[in-house]
Order: C-alpha cells, then structure tokens, then sequence
C-alpha cells in the first residue's frame, strides 16, 4: 500500500482553527498515514501533536513553516524535523513571533484611521492560548465584528500584502533560514513558491541561491500553482536535483484548504527523512 502524505498543515498554535491533535485525527478520517504539522515560526503543538500521533497511528513530521523576506517581499520555508531547542533557529523564530505582536497594533491603528470599527482586544480575542498573534486572527476579529463575511474577504480588502493597511515585520533571509534549518539538523523545503509569482518574489535563481544552502526540496503540488507553474518547478527540482512535494495548506476552516488534497510521494518522504538529524519522525503504526 502507498503510504497517503501530506506535509503542510497549520494548527491553532499559530493561524489554524484546529488543535494540534485535531488536526490529526481530521488527517486520519481524511486517509491520511503521514502528516506534517508546521505552524508559523513556532513548535509549540509539536508535544500535542506526538501525543495524538501515538494514540491514533498516523505518522507524524514535526515541522515549521518560516516567514521569511527578500526585497520586501514573503517567502515561506517549510523546515522538517529541526532540534525544538537549536538556540540559533529559536532566537530567529522568537524575533519574527515578538515583531508580530507590535505589527498587529499598528496595522490595528490604520485600520482605525479609517473608521474600521476593530480594537487590538477584539484581534487577541481570536488567539488561542500560546499561539502568536498574526493577520488571519485580524481577519477573524473584522467576521467577528461584521465589517467582512469570511477571512478570503478580509485579505482581498484589508490584509494583502500591497494593502494600504500593510506593514512589514521581522524575517530572516530565506537563504539564512536554509542555513539555519539544516544547522539545527531539520530539511528545509521551499513552500508554495510561485503563490507570490506575480511579484516577483521567488525566481528560479533565488531557489538555486537555497538549494546551494542546502534546501532538499520544492513544494510544487499545492492550490495556488496552476499546471505551468507545476512544470515549471518541476523541471527547476530536476535540474538542481530537489525532491518534490506536495501539501494541503491546511488551516481548518479558515481556508478553503482541504486536508490532503495534494500529496507526497513517499520517496520524497524518505529522503526528507535521511537528511534530518534533529526531530524523529513518528512512522504510521501497523498501515
């Protein structure tokens, strides 16, 4: 049997709607043997998560999805199985978590220059505990007050990246950020590359920049690539001889994202796997 993989997904520890241990089981009603949980620039659903994987039998990849920037521009890396205490990659990730929480409130403050009627109290209200406050509790906070009907709303008015109402914080370089996952012993994966195509902000040698660092892969099966952008990364990932990825995204119902709806091979997996000297992976029991 074809071990079913999915290796990007999000839990209420940063901007999803589920638990952690949700976020499995919902993985293994789905068919899922293997999930990778990789919340935004933190661990801390890492321990629920190995918790519920040894309960239900679903593999588990712990991970991380790092913001990073170059140009002004988001770039997102997915990091697998890094240490959860490499002291280098934590100071990282502790700026990013720290520069959001003073980001929130200025972009709080624009919006109510405007006359949008929301308050830093309403956004905090929508975070779970221990997670890191961040633009899609903002859009929950806008559905929660009425002003928007759904967070795709709240980004396409209020919270894109070109937005009036957009303000930067701290990311490290994403060619730093390879450096950084494969010193703590994890592999590091670009996520969804081409999501920001139109700006310009990933090009083929900015990848060939991070595959020098040491980058293993390419997520390239995801919702936001379209059938030219797959080739494209496809033949890229040939080239510079990265494996290829493909994930959900999955947030829960804060996006349209449905849990396993993209894959990986499991040959991918393995050789995630054999790169990584930090995390173990938590194989599926007896599938």
């Amino acid at each position: 049997m074809t071990l079913q993989i999915d290796l990007h997904t999000h839990s209420s520890a940063s901007d999803g709607t589920d638990a952690p241990a949700q976020v499995l089981a919902v993985a293994d009603r789905a068919g899922l043997d293997v999930v990778a949980l990789t919340d935004h620039d933190t661990v801390a659903g890492w321990a629920e998560a190995a918790e519920a994987a040894d309960r239900i039998g679903i593999g588990l990849v712990r991970g991380i999805e790092i913001s990073c920037e170059r140009d002004a521009r988001s770039i997102h890396l997915l990091g697998y199985l890094t240490r959860p205490d490499d002291p280098d990659l934590m100071h990282e990730l502790r700026l990013a978590r720290e520069s959001r929480l003073t980001r929130m409130d200025r972009i709080v403050d624009l919006l109510a220059a405007d006359g949008i009627p929301i308050t830093i109290e309403e956004v905090r209200a929508q975070v779970a505990e221990g997670a890191t406050v961040g633009r899609p509790h903002l859009a929950d906070a806008l559905v929660a007050s009425g002003v928007v009907e759904d967070r795709a709303e709240a980004f396409t008015r209020f919270l894109h990246n070109d937005s009036r109402y957009y303000v930067r914080y701290y990311a490290p370089d994403p060619v730093r950020a390879v450096e950084l996952v494969v010193a703590a012993g994890g592999a590091a994966v670009i996520a969804h590359p081409y999501t920001a195509r139109q700006s310009g902000a990933v090009t083929p040698e900015l990848i060939e920049d991070m595959a020098a660092a040491g980058m293993i892969g390419i997520e390239v099966d995801h919702r936001d690539h379209d059938e030219t952008d797959r080739r494209e990364l496809r033949d890229l990932a040939a080239a510079l001889g990265l494996v290829v990825t493909g994930s959900s995204d999955y947030h829960g119902s804060g996006k349209p994202n449905l849990i396993g709806e993209h894959r990986t091979e499991p040959a991918a997996l393995e050789a995630i796997v054999a790169a990584c000297s930090g995390t173990a992976y938590i194989p599926p029991a007896g599938r």
